[in-house]
């Protein structure tokens, strides 16, 4: 029996746990939404909420009378995470934004089920980056610019058209002179 052990063993070794974790908490603050499988999700959950935590009380001391680095709460994090990129983010984009929220910034989706083997997959996201949102706004924006760009085009084949027409007598005379001599 499992009796007050928590946290899931994703069938790995601890090791290979916690690499697992560190490589998608990286990906998850580099992209801002990933998608993978229900129970790493909820388990990556649980770190990246600690990491953002450590984040914005280290801005937030930062902010303070005195600026000055937190450098402890960047090792910190950079020891688990391991990717330097992931934690300049972490810190310079993610915790100013979530200064003012208690907690609860990531966001579980359930997806349904993979076709492969079935596992339930979802999608894990920072609340306040709504990466999808950014992508649904920037649609509308890129069909009307796709729909001006069709416009000119169409209006530059019409115009090639009629040129054609224009010059396809001319055409026709020049095939009727060369065929003549």
């Amino acid at each position: 029996m499992r009796h007050q052990k928590s946290g899931r063993k994703l069938k790995r070794t601890a090791s290979h746990r916690k690499a697992t974790l560190s490589a998608l908490s990286a990906a998850l603050f580099r992209h801002k939404r990933i998608t993978t499988t229900t129970a790493k999700a909820k388990e990556m959950r649980m770190v990246v909420e600690r990491l953002i935590t450590k984040a914005k009380n280290a801005v937030a001391l930062e902010t303070g009378a005195e600026p000055k680095k937190n450098v402890h709460a960047r090792r910190l994090c950079f020891a688990f995470l391991r990717d330097r990129d992931a934690v300049t983010t972490l810190f310079n984009d993610i915790a100013p934004k979530v200064a003012g929220r208690p907690g609860g910034y990531t966001r579980v989706v359930k997806l349904g089920r993979r076709m492969g083997d079935g596992a339930e997959m979802a999608v894990i996201e920072l609340v306040d980056f709504n990466v999808a949102g950014e992508k649904a706004a920037s649609k509308p924006a890129a069909k009307a610019a796709a729909a001006g760009s069709r416009t000119k085009k169409s209006k530059q084949a019409a115009a090639a058209k009629d040129g054609a027409t224009a010059s396809a007598p001319a055409k026709d005379a020049s095939k009727e002179a060369a065929a003549h001599a």
